[in-house]
C-alpha cells in the first residue's frame, strides 16, 4: 500500500510495504539488550495445581507470564511521568502515533574524563534546516548489531548534553528516538539534566512529549526523511515497550 501525504507544501509518498523495524526483539532469558542492572527478560508458563501453561509440557494453550522492566529491557518509549511526582502515564501522553521524522547519525565527542557525549552542535547541524519535523531518530556510531544484544550496566555508555536535547525541544520536536539505553550518563547523581531539558522539568512541561530509548537504526536505513510509527503497550505507566517502525519518505 502507497500513501501521499504534504509535509508543509510539498507531495511525499512511502510505501507502507516497505517498513524498517528499528525496534528490537526480546529473546526470554537472553543477556540483553539491557542497563541499569534490570533483571533478563523472562517468559515462564503459569503454574496452577496440576496445570502447566506450555504445549511443550502437554497443555493445550501456551499461557505464560512475560517479567519484564520497561525502562531496562529493550526498545521502550516513556514520557515525562518517568522523572515526576506527578502520575503522567504513556496511555495518556502519546496521543498520535504516525510522525515525519529525521534519521540522523552522530559520532559521540569523547571528553576529557573519557566520556562519549552528544552535543548541541551535532545535533544542531543536523536540524536547523529542516521543517515540519516531530520526531528524531539518532544513531550513534560506530553502528553495528551488538546493539541487539547489548547489556549496558556499569558501561558509561554514551550520553545526551542537556543543551543538546534543549535545541530538539526549541525545535518543536515532540519525540526524541535514541540507540542509546538513556539520555542522561549511567551514574550522574540524579541529576537528570537531559531528561529534564527534554520535557521541560519542572517549570514547562509538555505532557505530549516522549523519549524512546535502546532502538536499533541497522546501516540500511540511510539518514533522512521517514514516516514514524510508534506502537505502545495499553497500561497505565510512565513507560511501555514499544516498537518503532520507520517508512522512507519519497518526493512526489
Amino acid at each position: 500500500m502507497k500513501i501521499t501525504l504534504e509535509i508543509g507544501t510539498k507531495p511525499y509518498s512511502a510505501d507502507l510495504r516497505k517498513p524498517f523495524d528499528i525496534s528490537i526483539p526480546l529473546i526470554s532469558g537472553s543477556s540483553g539488550p539491557k542497563c541499569f542492572y534490570a533483571p533478563d527478560y523472562i517468559i515462564e508458563p503459569v503454574v496452577a495445581r496440576n496445570f502447566i501453561g506450555s504445549t511443550e509440557s502437554g497443555s493445550p494453550v501456551n499461557f505464560k507470564n512475560h517479567f519484564i522492566n520497561p525502562h531496562g529491557n529493550g526498545t521502550h518509549t516513556e514520557c515525562v511521568g518517568h522523572i515526576t511526582l506527578a502520575p503522567f502515564t504513556i496511555h495518556e501522553c502519546l496521543r498520535e502515533f504516525h510522525f515525519v521524522s529525521l534519521v540522523i547519525s552522530v559520532t559521540p565527542e569523547t571528553l576529557k574524563n573519557g566520556d562519549l557525549v552528544i552535543t548541541k552542535e551535532m545535533i544542531q547541524g543536523a536540524i536547523q534546516n529542516k521543517e515540519n519535523i516531530t520526531a528524531v531518530i539518532i544513531r550513534t556510531l560506530p553502528n553495528d548489531d551488538s546493539k541487539l544484544s547489548l547489556d549496558y550496566s556499569g558501561t558509561n555508555p554514551p550520553y545526551f548534553d542537556s543543551e543538546a536535547v534543549r535545541c530538539i525541544r526549541d525545535k518543536n520536536i515532540s519525540h526524541l528516538i535514541t540507540d542509546l539505553p538513556s539520555l542522561d550518563r549511567e551514574v550522574d547523581g540524579g541529576a537528570l539534566s537531559a531528561h529534564k531539558a527534554f520535557w521541560g522539568v519542572p517549570d514547562e512541561i509538555d505532557p505530549y512529549m516522549t523519549v524512546t530509548e535502546m532502538v536499533y537504526v541497522p546501516n540500511e536505513v540511510k539518514d533522512g526523511l521517514y514516516l514514524c510509527n510508534i506502537q505502545i503497550a495499553s497500561i497505565m505507566s510512565d513507560a511501555s515497550p514499544s516498537k518503532v517502525v520507520l517508512f522512507e519518505l519519497k518526493k512526489e
